[in-house]
């Protein structure tokens, strides 16, 4: 029902920022809650940030990347952004998108229906 395509990924040094893109296929993007999930190598999955569905305007961070991470969305464009500042090498993951129709808790990568494959994040020390 909906595919997701992350971009936007890339090498910056440390203290650098990149903006990632989400696109979203179908016409019910407004009624997903969107999430960003990263994973490291030899890591698990960790939650990022997540905002609500239109409307609502609710964002939430993990505590690693809050005054750092700034998400956001773009409905007419069925689009999701993850804005990066003050990159740090522990930033280093690969970056994926994910929606949620049904769930409550934006931190649970159980909370999310679909994923996007995922885009690299590579920051140098």
């Amino acid at each position: 029902q909906v595919q997701l395509v992350e971009s936007g990924g890339g090498l910056v040094q440390a203290g650098g920022s990149l903006r990632l893109s989400c696109a979203a296929s179908g016409r019910t993007f407004s009624s997903y809650a969107m999430g960003w999930f990263r994973q490291a190598p030899g890591k698990e999955r960790e939650f990022v940030a997540a905002i609500s569905r239109s409307g609502l305007g609710s964002t939430y961070y993990a505590d690693s990347v809050k005054g750092r991470f700034t998400i956001s969305r773009d409905n007419a464009k069925n689009a999701v952004y993850l804005q990066m500042n003050s990159l740090k090498p522990e930033d280093t993951a690969v970056y994926y998108c994910a929606a949620s129709y049904t769930g409550r808790a934006y931190f649970a990568d159980s909370t999310y229906d679909y994923w996007g494959q995922g885009t690299q994040v590579t920051v140098s020390s």
